[in-house]
């Protein structure tokens, strides 16, 4: 997807997009390097958007591991299905219901989480429902990285996680921030 096909979307549905441009290489770079991929058999994306983290992380995933992709927006869907990657299931779905698609899959833990989702924009109930449904089955040590555009969610993440990290990349548009936390 060009960039102004993802900026008409972006406008069309800010909400749920919750940007106009797309990650920069070096904001899709600095979320997959908080992961050790080499300890990685099951990760989960929330908010795929046109798939350009997607690409990042799985270029760093090992041949036999599993990713679940979870996007709302029916034509970001489609364009994360053009990827082609067996190793990739894309879900339209809110990432809520997480624990019905790991059952599907017969996935017990997930070994780590990478988010673009827009939290500021949604619901404070359904934002904290996401992200406590991910620390749920997420196993012990497992990364959450999160990209978020001002610091005003940390206190979610601090409040489930009880830790949070936060790296600036200002190589963005708009200059963003990648969250960390571990479950512990």
């Amino acid at each position: 997807m060009n960039s102004m096909k993802f900026f008409a979307e972006g406008i069309k549905n800010l909400r749920t997009v919750g940007t106009l441009a797309r990650s920069s290489k070096f904001v899709c770079r600095e979320m997959v390097n908080q992961v050790d991929f080499s300890k990685v058999k099951n990760v989960v994306e929330l908010g795929a958007g046109d798939g350009v983290i997607t690409k990042h992380i799985l270029r760093k995933m090992n041949q036999d591991s599993r990713l679940l992709t979870f996007e709302v927006n029916p034509l970001f869907c489609e364009k994360v299905n053009e990827i082609q990657d067996k190793r990739m299931r894309v879900i339209q779905d809110s990432a809520e219901h997480l624990g019905k698609y790991l059952k599907e899959e017969g996935i017990e833990e997930i070994d780590c989480v990478i988010s673009a989702i827009p939290f500021v924009s949604l619901p404070d109930e359904l934002a904290y429902r996401i992200v406590e449904a991910c620390h749920q089955h997420m196993k012990a040590g497992a990364p959450y990285v999160q990209i978020h555009y001002s610091l005003l969610m940390k206190k979610m993440y601090q409040k489930i996680f009880g830790n949070v990290d936060v790296n600036w990349v200002p190589l963005n548009i708009p200059p963003a921030f990648v969250l960390v936390s571990e479950k512990r």
